[in-house]
């Protein structure tokens, strides 16, 4: 069982057996392993896939240089992701005739919500012209088509990095306990995830692609905190290992 949290930060915790973790004595149970997996990348082993944009919005953040992973797949950071994109692209005149706004200027001014009112398959590009107009970004309908596929670009790429981290988890899992297959249950949590139209999919997609092995259930949690679905993860596994 393993729990996993995807709204303003992001983080993963999993029910690994003793005998696997170092800092426990003995070889009976399970630990629950807390992987605080948004500082992934801090090493620089991600620097080959961070853009020009990622170390746009790390330079201006609070814990500059932390936490590097999760400011490229949680809520808390997309829109500013995309706000750094925008930028690029209009001083580059394809975007806004040029002409860089002083709302789009303002930090975290295009919220992450945003990407998901977007994105939405119902939303007409009228639509999405009046969302960045709210934004004091005055559009014609290209801008409009180029800011949807940049909102688009972003949101995949959080949910495919998301979900190689997933399935690199779930995979270690599996060869940890010695099967050639493996069905575990992974509790979701967050608002990126159940109100993005497209991300879980796209998160879905990519575990399945990158761990064959693995059939993956993803439960999710309502609560609005992390603490519904790792609970929940913990119990199902301790009933499981006791038969119940």
């Amino acid at each position: 069982m393993e729990q996993a949290e995807l709204w303003t930060g992001s983080n993963t915790c999993y029910m690994e057996e003793a005998k696997n973790t170092e800092t426990v004595e003995g070889d009976e149970g399970l630990m629950c392993v807390n992987m605080e997996w948004g500082a992934f990348g801090d090493n620089g082993c991600l620097d080959d896939v961070r853009t020009e944009y990622d170390n746009a919005v790390d330079d201006l953040s609070l814990n500059q240089g932390k936490q590097r992973y999760e400011k490229m797949i949680s809520g808390m950071y997309l829109g500013e992701i995309v706000r750094n994109v925008v930028i690029d692209f209009t001083r580059r005149g394809f975007l806004f005739r040029g002409q860089i706004s002083e709302t789009l200027k303002t930090r975290s001014i295009f919220e992450t919500k945003f990407l998901s009112q977007i994105e939405s398959d119902r939303l007409a590009l009228l639509q999405v012209r009046a969302i960045l107009q709210q934004l004091g970004l005055d559009s014609t309908c290209d801008d409009s088509i180029i800011v949807k596929e940049v909102c688009g670009v972003v949101s995949k790429r959080a949910a495919q990095l998301c979900g190689a981290g997933m399935a690199a988890v779930v995979d270690k899992i599996r060869e940890n306990r010695g099967l050639d297959h493996l069905e575990i249950t992974v509790g979701v949590d967050g608002t990126l995830y159940k109100l993005h139209p497209h991300f879980s999919k796209v998160m879905h997609k990519t575990v399945k692609e990158l761990a064959p092995k693995c059939d993956v259930t993803f439960l999710l949690s309502e609560d609005g905190s992390g603490k519904g679905a790792a609970l929940i993860t913990a119990v199902a596994c301790r009933l499981r290992e006791s038969g119940q």
